[in-house]
């Protein structure tokens, strides 16, 4: 503070109107020294951070607070965590260091910060292929010390989140991807429904933009109409749960932008198409002595009796609450004028955990005797984590499988009920109840019948696992499991067995070279590597313990002259490799990241080439992001390309804002299918539509009927998602076709 103070009256204003709504609204703060404590840590963090700005032009210092009331308020942490999070970028931004916050605020909140900084810290970068897998790793080793401190990040991620406008376009794509990537599904994880919901909105409006507005825009439109549903569609439920002498709060609200988007790309359906963007919850006071879970059901029976149910849409999770602790009754009804309406039902306590998360009463309450389904996915995660030579973006891919919210439910012989997710197999049960059993199953039976290990399970199946002494694993193993401790367990018996194999290998050469009086030196060995056609040592013990290399003509291998040939292709091929990864590093260096890096046609003679992905296709007219590949060209994604998605989140930093610059002079390949019923002359009528009328340039054409079905797909070249989207209108007001529909990853 010795500097010039460059804050104005109005920003001090700001800081105290932000404090006081921050310690005006404390909940869970009542014990003595808690509110000294706090305003104690905002002292010191408004000193460290006096004078310093964010990029949005408001004092630094907001941030912290936010972050503060996001976990007070939202997520339902105490005075520790709020101080915690009002210091946690003073060490990492100032002068202020760990010691002092030891000596000012004890042990306990100089660890939390000490993780929170540990995320950001220093990294091998010769080790290390990601900086952001690696910092994400480094926070998932704190959920063995202290669960708040992911909980902090996970609301400085929301701070940043809901403030993001301000950063540059690469960076905003880059948080934006990283967040839908990993902190949606942890929050998700943890039981912060509100904040995964807001999450997930968040980062799709940064990263789909147009599609963003067009959805909130039809939300928007039909507000009133949705609120007149709701209220027309309660007004029976309120008369009888009031008449039933309950005491309760009912509430009603369309569902998330990203959720009525991801229902909308799964059923491939327009907005207007979607039957349950509605939804009502109702949260009751439970009466005593009656179990909770009755009293839901009582309330299901009650909303039943006016509504009639849509059987396939109910959910039960007061029976068996989700592995996160969210217990509630879904169901879906239909409503008034003809509208699905989904129903929650939740007692009071279930809401508080509904909302706050299941985390935040965990570990701090005392009533955790017994083991929870979150004790035992951190259990998974601490196992994960033990592995420390695995490559950091390997690591997010299982951790990513890890946060799965679709589990199934399966039972072991004598009745015990074992969680797995979604589509595992019998060998990941197996694996389940132990690595050995794993490592020894050749069968499964489910429910009595006999099955191969690859056999995928289904919620409630009763599994015994047949096991061999002789069985071991194999590599194709890796291809039908899911958990990541079937993985890790399979690939640490493959990796043992490869170098017992390559020992044996080296030992039988060793012993077959001595009785040639020949030393097995550097020299001989790379005869033996070109020889045999191998690229390495490894690879050469191991073919011939394996039996794929035949030692007969050893003595001839070793006494023949190498030509001058071949140690210069060998030296070539080595330079050659250096000079590959030099060159793309120098090209990249001219691409400046604060402008749009513009798609044009002449790429030859543009000073960075790129490249459509495959994996999405994208044309023109379409919102794009561009990946800066260590290989060299710049590869053009969908910023919702599930394979853009896991690139924003492990190597942002290679993100690029880019932006079409292509006139009509390029075309570009894209795909569309279409169903509908078959008549004479039909495909005559679409072809006639695409060569003739449209001009656009057919490649490719597939069509099969079948009970007078129709279905089949066209490659057409066009210039622009305008093209194309004519082209697909054109061809649906064709009499007979039902759908049309572009097909985005054709290289299946």
């Amino acid at each position: 503070m010795g500097t010039k103070d460059i804050f104005d009256e109005e920003d001090k204003k700001l800081i105290q109107t932000e404090y006081d709504s921050l310690v005006n609204n404390l909940l869970r703060c009542n014990k003595p020294g808690d509110r000294e404590m706090i305003d104690k840590a905002f002292r010191i963090a408004n000193e460290a951070h006096w004078n310093m700005r964010r990029k949005s032009g408001e004092p630094y210092v907001i941030h912290p607070i936010s972050v503060a009331k996001i976990i007070n308020q939202e997520i339902g942490l105490g005075a520790k965590s709020i101080a915690t999070a009002l210091l946690h970028d003073v060490v990492e931004d100032t002068d202020y260091t760990l010691e002092n916050v030891k000596k000012d605020f004890g042990p306990q909140i100089a660890s939390l910060i000490d993780g929170l900084t540990k995320i950001s810290g220093t990294y091998n970068k010769e080790t290390s292929s990601s900086l952001q897998a690696e910092n994400f790793r480094k926070m998932l080793m704190t959920l063995s010390d202290d669960l708040r401190v992911i909980l902090i990040k996970i609301a400085d991620r929301l701070h940043n989140m809901r403030t993001l406008d301000s950063m540059p376009e690469h960076k905003k794509m880059k948080i934006a991807g990283e967040t839908i990537f990993l902190y949606a599904p942890l929050a998700h994880r943890l039981g912060l429904y509100s904040i995964k919901s807001e999450l997930e909105d968040l980062s799709f409006k940064f990263r789909q933009p147009q599609i963003y507005d067009e959805i909130a825009a039809k939300l928007k439109h039909s507000e009133k109409k949705y609120i007149a549903i709701i209220n027309k569609f309660s007004l029976p439920i309120i008369d009888k749960l009031s008449r039933a002498g309950l005491k309760f709060d009912i509430s009603g609200r369309p569902k998330s932008i990203f959720s009525i988007w991801k229902k909308m790309q799964s059923k491939n359906v327009p907005f207007e198409e979607i039957y349950d963007v509605l939804a009502v919850r109702i949260v009751f006071e439970p009466v005593p002595d009656v179990p909770e879970k009755t009293q839901c059901w009582n309330i299901y029976s009650m909303i039943t009796d006016s509504y009639l149910p849509k059987p396939d849409r109910l959910r039960d999770w007061v029976s068996r609450p989700k592995p996160n602790g969210y217990e509630a009754l879904h169901l879906t009804v239909m409503g008034p004028e003809g509208k699905w309406v989904e129903v929650q039902i939740r007692s009071k306590r279930m809401d508080e955990i509904a909302e706050r998360g299941y985390a935040a009463h965990w570990k701090y309450k005392g009533d955790n005797a017994q083991e929870s389904e979150l004790d035992k996915w951190i259990k998974k995660i601490r196992l994960m984590l033990e592995n420390p030579l695995e490559d950091p973006i390997e690591f997010l891919d299982e951790f990513k499988m890890n946060l799965f919210s679709a589990e199934i439910m399966v039972f072991t012989p004598k009745g015990k009920l074992v969680s797995l997710p979604k589509g595992a197999s019998a060998l990941d049960f197996a694996y389940e109840i132990h690595t050995e059993v794993g490592n020894k199953a050749i069968g499964a039976k489910i429910n009595y019948k006999l099955n191969p290990i690859s056999a995928v399970l289904m919620s409630g199946d009763q599994v015994e696992i047949i096991t061999s002494d002789i069985a071991k694993p194999e590599k194709e193993w890796l291809s039908f499991v899911r958990t990541s401790r079937a993985k890790e367990a399979i690939k640490d018996a493959l990796k043992t067995e490869t170098t017992n194999r390559i020992q044996k290998g080296m030992e039988i050469l060793d012993a077959k070279l001595k009785e040639l009086g020949v030393n097995p030196n550097a020299e001989v060995l790379k005869k033996l590597m070109l020889a045999y056609d191998v690229e390495n040592k490894d690879e050469l013990y191991s073919g011939i313990e394996l039996g794929k290399i035949n030692l007969d003509n050893l003595k001839k291998t070793v006494k023949k002259n190498t030509s001058k040939n071949v140690i210069k292709y060998w030296d070539l091929k080595l330079i050659g490799q250096k000079k590959e990864t030099k060159e793309p590093k120098e090209t990249q260096e001219k691409i400046d990241a604060s402008v749009p890096f513009l798609l044009r046609e002449n790429i030859d003679n543009a000073e960075q080439s790129y490249e459509i992905a495959s994996c999405c296709n994208p044309i023109p007219g379409d919102e794009v992001t561009g990946y800066r590949s260590p290989e060299g060209p710049i590869v053009i994604h969908k910023p919702k390309c599930p394979v853009a998605i896991r690139i924003m989140s492990n190597e942002g930093n290679r993100i690029i804002a880019v932006k079409w610059a292509i006139h009509k002079l390029v075309s570009f390949l894209a795909r569309i299918s279409m169903s509908g019923i078959d008549r004479i002359g039909l495909v005559n009528e679409i072809t006639n539509i695409i060569s003739s009328e449209l001009k656009a340039n057919m490649t490719k054409i597939n069509i099969t009927v079948q009970n007078g079905i129709f279905e089949g797909t066209i490659d057409v070249y066009v210039h622009h998602t305008k093209d194309l989207n004519n082209l697909i209108l054109k061809i649906s007001n064709i009499k007979g076709i039902e759908n049309v529909n572009r097909v985005e990853d054709f290289s299946k």
